[in-house]
């Protein structure tokens, strides 16, 4: 028996939650949000939330690294329906590419259409600094890798997606009016787990990065060629290695996202507020 392909994957895990959930209270979700590192207690703001493990979704995989939940919670937040996926998995544990997509692939399979990637990230552009949240304009995929390579599913979008609008401008913009000095700036995506040397940080500020981190560039490719307007959101943990005169340690990305947490729900209730 052949194994099921990334499609019959995804398919499967969208039958399993339409089935829970049923389709019409699916097609109410306006938002779909994944949680960064220490960001995870937004979903503790949801109103009447439904949560499902994802190890009870069929072939989803659990994320490994301290400061991500592991689960899909449903509800509502400024009156608006929506998903959130508490946490996600990265390269650097060992997952593939299809496989760090397959939730986001799963949500968007089940016909939600507009998604919020959140993120811890390091600091690189001048001004910056711990705790200030930056709307993505664009990213540097530098992981060397994508969700795209392999045979081509015509479910997953075209062969050769453009990829000149990755950030929806329309939510971008409406999301950098939800709160006050909201930096804006384009995010590397790197493979980790080890943070950047100083070397790696100024060759990233020449390429036109203003932050760095290790997730969200994969997630966004794969929806984009879904067809979903996809905004992104940065909390800035800290300043990247040779700006900071400190030694970088996830143990300070998880304090700063628990200290950020109110100023992120802030801007996020705000946003979903505009979509209800």
């Amino acid at each position: 028996m052949s194994a099921a392909t990334e499609l019959q994957r995804v398919e499967f895990a969208a039958t399993w939650l339409r089935d829970r959930l049923s389709t019409d209270y699916l097609a109410g979700v306006r938002l779909a949000l994944v949680l960064g590192s220490g960001l995870k207690s937004f979903a503790e703001v949801l109103k009447d939330p439904i949560e499902i493990p994802f190890g009870d979704v069929p072939d989803w995989p659990k994320p490994k690294v301290e400061g991500h939940g592991g689960s899909v919670v449903f509800g509502l937040v400024s009156g608006t329906r929506v998903a959130c996926l508490t946490g996600r998995v990265h390269l650097y544990e060992g997952w593939q590419p299809a496989e760090a997509v397959r939730c986001v692939r799963t949500l968007r399979h089940l016909g939600i259409g507009k998604f919020l990637l959140t993120n811890a990230a390091g600091g690189i552009a001048d001004g910056f600094a711990a705790g200030d949240l930056m709307v993505l304009t664009d990213h540097l995929n530098m992981t060397g890798q994508s969700p795209l390579i392999g045979a081509h599913e015509p479910a997953f979008g075209p062969r050769f997606p453009d990829q000149s609008n990755v950030y929806s401008e329309p939510l971008r913009r409406e999301l950098a009016s939800c709160g006050t000095s909201l930096k804006t700036g384009c995010y590397a995506g790197l493979l980790g787990p080890s943070y950047e040397t100083p070397a790696e940080v100024r060759m990233l500020k020449t390429l036109g990065a203003d932050a760095v981190g290790m997730s969200t560039v994969h997630e966004a490719m794969a929806l984009n060629a879904m067809g979903a307007e996809v905004a992104g959101m940065s909390l800035i943990t800290n300043l990247a290695a040779g700006i900071s005169k400190q030694p970088l340690s996830h143990d300070e990305v998880i304090e700063t996202g628990k200290h950020a947490a109110a100023a992120m729900t802030g801007v996020v209730g705000e946003f979903c507020r505009r979509l209800a």
